[in-house]
């Protein structure tokens, strides 16, 4: 795709200085930028880098002239206009609406208008396709799931059975969504659930032998959900294991069975959240964040790396640690913790400071009698 700057500049609703109609092919970083790329520079310090001549996505207080640019773009907020310059010029799969030869669909599927099929998908009985959606290779799509319009699937995906994914959703390659939760139960009362009990203390230790509850749910994705490559999220017992509008899951994340996960949320790499958690709307949960099943995470929750939550958490509470306390309790017990080696010392030379003096009345003593003794 090429556009002139001043065409780029209208499209991110940002200011353009110099000459507008230089046309754009493409972006690079400060300093790598060639013929016909815009360079991304809108900290001082990527700024240094840019070569004179060019074109640049600049902060709003830096200054084009003096980096003696011909044309820039001047944006308010950075990270937000890259989202806009980089969906510009995301080519995307590149595949041509059509069905291609090798592909295996059911004859009782239903395909939009304007939608892609790559090669050797397979597609079964009764799933529905919506208008203009993308389908790369080697994508597998279960019986009877639906899915909405402009949904791209790259390749490799994984779809399972009587799944229900919305409008503009992605799935990025080896994700899977469907399959069956990991829910097995034991004839007796198992030892997991005797120490759910007691916290700990184990009566008697003997052999067990799990047998499978089957999924019969399913799993539903709302509009403009995105999951990262091979991230899972498993379908519900009975009922729906559900992602809601707007979530954003990063790669390696796991989802398990029957769990609810809000509107606008953002779980990072190798979060895990177990069977029946509630996630609220709005939550962020950092990298490698594990939360127990059966609990609620409240709306607004804020959840920093490797953080994890046993018990429910409040409505907008910032968590760290593990288990997970407020941010600010964690960040003090944390400097306590380095205080210690220091309060050792202390304790030590305060010890030694003790047993002299206990010493040296000891001492006093033996002498105060030995002259008593001499009087005498």
């Amino acid at each position: 795709m090429t556009l002139t700057i001043a065409e780029l500049a209208r499209a991110l609703d940002a200011r353009l200085w110099g000459d507008g109609t230089l046309v754009v092919r493409g972006a690079a970083e400060a300093g790598e930028a060639e013929e016909g790329q815009i360079s991304l520079a809108t900290n001082p310090k990527f700024a240094e880098r840019l070569k004179p001549g060019g074109m640049a996505m600049l902060a709003e207080d830096m200054d084009p002239e003096a980096l003696g640019l011909k044309a820039a773009i001047l944006v308010g907020r950075p990270r937000l206009a890259m989202a806009g310059l980089t969906r510009t010029f995301d080519r995307g799969p590149e595949l041509a609406p059509g069905i291609h030869p090798s592909a295996i669909i059911d004859p009782s599927a239903e395909i939009g208008e304007g939608a892609a099929i790559g090669p050797y998908v397979v597609i079964g009985a009764r799933v529905r396709i919506g208008p203009n959606a993308r389908i790369s290779s080697h994508v597998s799509i279960g019986r009877d799931t639906v899915i909405g319009r402009d949904a791209t699937l790259h390749p490799g995906a994984r779809v399972a059975h009587e799944v229900i994914i919305g409008d503009r959703v992605i799935l990025h390659p080896g994700s899977s969504v469907g399959a069956d939760g990991f829910s097995f139960v034991t004839p007796e009362k198992s030892g997991v659930e005797e120490i759910r009990h007691t916290l700990g203390e184990r009566h008697e230790i003997r052999e067990q032998h799990w047998t499978r509850i089957h999924s019969l749910g399913w799993v539903e994705l709302g509009d403009d959900v995105e999951l990262g490559a091979n991230a899972t999220i498993d379908r519900g017992t009975i009922r729906a294991t559900r992602i809601g509008r707007g979530t954003k899951i990063d790669n390696l994340v796991q989802v398990g069975h029957n769990c609810i996960v809000g509107e606008d949320c953002m779980l990072c790499g190798q979060v895990g959240v177990a069977g029946s958690a509630r996630i609220g709307n709005r939550v962020v949960l950092g990298g490698q964040v594990g939360v127990s099943d059966n609990i609620f995470v409240g709306d607004d929750v804020i959840a920093g790396g490797s953080t994890k939550i046993f018990t429910n958490a409040p409505a907008g509470r910032v968590l760290l640690g593990s288990p997970a306390v407020k941010m600010e309790t964690q960040v003090e017990a944390q400097k306590n913790i380095r205080r210690l080696p220091r309060l050792y010392a202390q304790v030590a030379e305060l010890r030694e400071t003790v047993k002299k003096l206990m010493e040296k009345r000891s001492d006093d003593g033996t002498a105060q009698e030995s002259r008593t003794e001499d009087k005498g």
